[in-house]
């Protein structure tokens, strides 16, 4: 093969690579743009693609092109993105300016201002029924063993939430129950993986002390330590921890029933350090000071509705929300309560974003650079989960998880996700804030 057409071959490869990319990214852009109303965005889209209103949605939105000398090849089309007014907007991806390849839909919403969190908080949660955490043989009055949870199908990570069409308050529900019912035949019904199945168990009498029994461990609560994320004056709705809380033995999300927030205080640090994460110890009575209803123990934290706003946030000022499109790596700080019931400011950075269509857990990742908190607790530490991250003045994330290896650095999650799972920030239409 000559030279000459090895050149060509090289050079058409070329072309195709580069066209792949542009076609990949535009397949990756996000299917949603969030933009506050009055703000704009800017976006750069390559030849030989370029970008079209919906003229429906021209009341929304508006697009100017600042490439006046129209398309050619290498040169880059920038678009300016200025909403007008509330609404949803669709754009249009098109190949050579005549077929439309993609669709994306852009939601105008107002600004929305919630007070940053950063307080220890003590937490209390109650489950929604009892939780299998394990399962176990009875030795029965007649001498022989049984297990007969294990028998109907009963799994540890399950969630029994009525026994005979009974609501079931709590473990010592479950034994009052039994024991009740005796040696019956009862039905029981499991919620496994947010599906529920009813199933039916007859109860042994354990030869141990003659109460009936159906072989597993329950759990019906659980009470740690945390980290307020935000509050918003408005609604008194909070949200907390960034994170789901789980079962300790089966880390099962732990489905809440009912649980309250009180004021905490940081008592003792446990530094992290590689291999081994730290915990912030605090304290924390059921008389103290309760602050709010936990309404809904999710992936991506707490949250509820406080009992008074004054309580705690009074002296404080509520800041902006950041979408995740105008969070940028680079510098960053949280809040954080690591001693006493002090807040206190500690810069970290922002080392790397994640595109997310729909709410994810893990949008950034963290490292701290303030040297005091390093001396402090080496880094992220269990407790720690929930703290406000601030950017250019607005509240972008919160953190949710450390490295294990370095605890200097972790996961953080955007916070237009916990808006959306505490229902203060919601999009112009169902369909769309459901990432469908």
């Amino acid at each position: 093969m000559s030279s000459c057409k090895k050149l060509i071959y090289f050079t058409l490869l070329l072309i195709v690579l580069i066209y792949a990319i542009q076609i990949l990214n535009i397949v990756r852009f996000p299917s949603q743009i969030d933009i506050i109303k009055g703000d704009s965005r800017n976006l750069n889209i390559f030849f030989p693609f370029s970008l079209e209103i919906v003229e429906e949605s021209t009341d929304i939105v508006r697009i100017n092109n600042e490439n006046k000398d129209g398309l050619s090849i290498g040169l880059r089309n920038s678009y300016n993105l200025e909403s007008t007014n509330n609404g949803r907007a669709n754009l249009k991806f098109k190949f050579l300016g005549i077929f439309p390849i993609r669709e994306v839909k852009v939601n105008v919403v107002n600004q929305t201002y919630v007070v940053p969190g950063g307080e220890a908080i003590g937490v209390k949660l109650n489950t929604k029924g009892v939780l299998v955490v394990g399962t176990s043989e009875i030795l029965s009055v007649d001498g022989k063993t049984y297990n007969p949870a294990k028998n109907a199908g009963i799994k540890v990570g399950d969630t029994i939430t009525m026994i005979d069409g009974i609501k079931i308050k709590d473990a010592d529900h479950v034994i009052h129950l039994l024991n009740n019912i005796k040696s019956n035949t009862v039905k029981i019904e499991v919620e496994r993986n947010n599906a529920s199945f009813t199933t039916e168990v007859l109860p042994v009498k354990s030869k141990q002390d003659n109460s009936y029994r159906l072989g597993i461990w329950v759990r019906d609560k659980t009470a740690g330590i945390g980290t307020l994320t935000f509050f918003e004056p408005n609604s008194r709705k909070f949200g907390a921890l960034g994170h789901a809380i789980t079962d300790v033995d089966t880390g099962t999300l732990m489905k809440a029933e009912n649980g309250e927030i009180m004021k905490a205080r940081v008592s003792s640090i446990e530094q992290g350090k590689k291999g081994s994460p730290g915990e912030l110890r605090g304290m924390f009575f059921e008389t103290d000071e309760v602050l709010g209803k936990i309404e809904n123990n999710t992936t991506f934290g707490i949250y509820g509705t406080m009992y008074d706003k004054n309580k705690m946030f009074k002296h404080k000022k509520a800041l902006p929300i950041g979408f995740q499109s105008e969070v940028k790596t680079g510098k960053a700080y949280i809040l954080a309560n690591v001693e006493g019931d002090k807040v206190t400011e500690y810069e970290v950075e922002i080392l790397k974003l994640e595109k997310q269509i729909v709410p994810q857990s893990k949008s950034m990742v963290i490292k701290v650079t303030d040297k005091s908190l390093i001396n402090k607790t080496g880094g992220i530490v269990q407790g720690m989960s929930g703290s406000p991250i601030i950017q250019n003045g607005k509240i972008v994330g919160a953190v949710t998880h450390v490295f294990v290896n370095d605890p200097t650095k972790g996961y953080g999650i955007y916070i237009e996700w916990m808006l959306k799972e505490a229902g203060i920030y919601t999009d112009n239409n169902s369909d769309f804030a459901e990432g469908k």
